[in-house]
């Protein structure tokens, strides 16, 4: 079993950066792939990036040159830093582990393939 604990949400004015991390627990073999999705009122929840245990990274083709995903190993902690941020952005980001060894390669990243979720954060993005 995996827990997860995303952090990081607040409220900020356009252009403004945040990072969100995520503290996760439980074997390795259960999180072969973590990601962010993120999800706005009245509309379904999308991926925003992925992280495979080798390291590899991908990004929604739109978010790729704003937001950056790093971890740190030895804290079980995932990182989502967010540059220049949009109203657009605003959403409840959600912080998701998969014991798929394959759920990382799939773009746009499938939510039924996560089994573990955090209670997620809600970043405000305001003009």
């Amino acid at each position: 079993q995996v827990q997860l604990v995303d952090s990081g949400g607040a409220s900020v004015q356009a252009g403004g950066s945040l990072r969100l991390s995520c503290a996760a627990s439980g074997d390795i073999y259960m999180r072969q792939c973590m990601g962010w999705f993120r999800q706005a009122p009245g509309k379904e929840r999308e991926g925003v990036a992925s992280i495979e245990v080798n390291g590899s990274t991908k990004y929604a083709d739109s978010l790729k040159d704003r937001f950056t995903l790093s971890r740190d190993t030895a804290k079980n902690t995932l990182y989502l830093q967010m540059n220049s941020l949009k109203p657009e952005d605003t959403a409840m980001y959600y912080c998701a582990a998969s014991n798929i060894v394959f759920a990382c390669r799939y773009w746009p990243l499938r939510r039924a393939d996560f089994g573990s979720w955090g209670q997620g954060t809600q970043v405000t993005v305001d003009s």
